[in-house]
């Protein structure tokens, strides 16, 4: 079992990534199953029924959110609706959508986990708890389980993964945008990274225009961000193996498209 993750995709310039080579990377590694963060598709903020649509199209199986789930109104029209979308399980019980979904392969399932920090973020349920409660809800049916952890600090993401060691498949953070290099397989076998980054524009700051936020930082200004509509981009993901058996993790392998890191087929 093979699973491709790409990660936090931001406005335009991240979904014309995914649509050029998202059939690159399948004609490459082959995953079994493809799933997007989608959490800053529309505009950087948020996502449109339209956009998950189109993922869905471009051969995307589930679609993860995070912290800006609800900046597009429009999510409140179609989440109830939308099989393949998973919001952080750890928010409110009143809110609407899932936190939790599960992907046929054949003749065998992965659950898909969305959960989100509570360090510098807003105050939610706890992520470790509601971990506990749906990995037992996700063993009943299939050892193959994987879980986008939408966090602030990576202490954070660090002490989920060691948490989870050997009862989730992966434990692969968000958020932060900046892949990081601390890609493992822990001594249980789960697959860890504290961040799988962005795909969208590569001379912004985490994908928002530079010059925008360089003033905020000079001046303390409010500012409005924008999501450049010009210049180099960039995509981030990661791949996954899994063992057909236990579900635990055998390789993984973080993958950076960008002018200073081409794609070679």
């Amino acid at each position: 079992m093979r699973l491709l993750f790409i990660g936090d995709v931001v406005g335009s310039p991240g979904r014309d990534m995914v649509k050029e080579f998202l059939p690159k990377l399948k004609e490459k590694y082959g995953p079994q199953i493809t799933l997007i963060n989608g959490e800053n598709a529309a505009g950087g903020k948020g996502i449109t029924e339209r956009i998950y649509r189109d993922f869905l199209e471009l051969g995307a199986q589930a679609i993860t959110l995070g912290n800006h789930t609800w900046d597009n109104r429009e999510i409140f029209e179609f989440i109830d609706e939308a099989k393949y979308l998973v919001r952080p399980a750890n928010f409110p019980k009143n809110n609407p959508g899932k936190g939790i979904i599960f992907l046929k392969f054949n003749q065998l399932e992965v659950a898909v986990i969305n959960l989100q920090g509570r360090t510098f973020m807003n105050p939610i349920d706890c992520p470790f708890t509601k971990a506990d409660e749906l990995i037992a809800i996700a063993k009943e049916r299939t050892p193959f389980i994987f879980v986008d952890f939408h966090a602030e600090v990576t202490s954070e993401k660090q002490a989920l993964g060691w948490y989870l060691d050997g009862r989730v498949s992966a434990v692969i953070g968000t958020h932060t945008h900046v892949q990081t290099a601390d890609h493992r397989i822990l001594p249980a076998g789960t697959a860890y990274l504290s961040d799988v980054g962005m795909t969208g524009p590569y001379d912004g700051i985490l994908g928002m225009e530079k010059d925008v936020v360089l003033k905020r930082f000079l001046t303390s200004l409010p500012v409005r961000f924008e999501v450049p509509k010009n210049g180099r981009t960039q995509l981030s993901a990661v791949v996954i193996d899994l063992d057909q058996k236990t579900g635990l993790a055998k390789q993984i392998q973080p993958i950076l498209i960008n002018d200073d890191h081409p794609f070679y087929s």
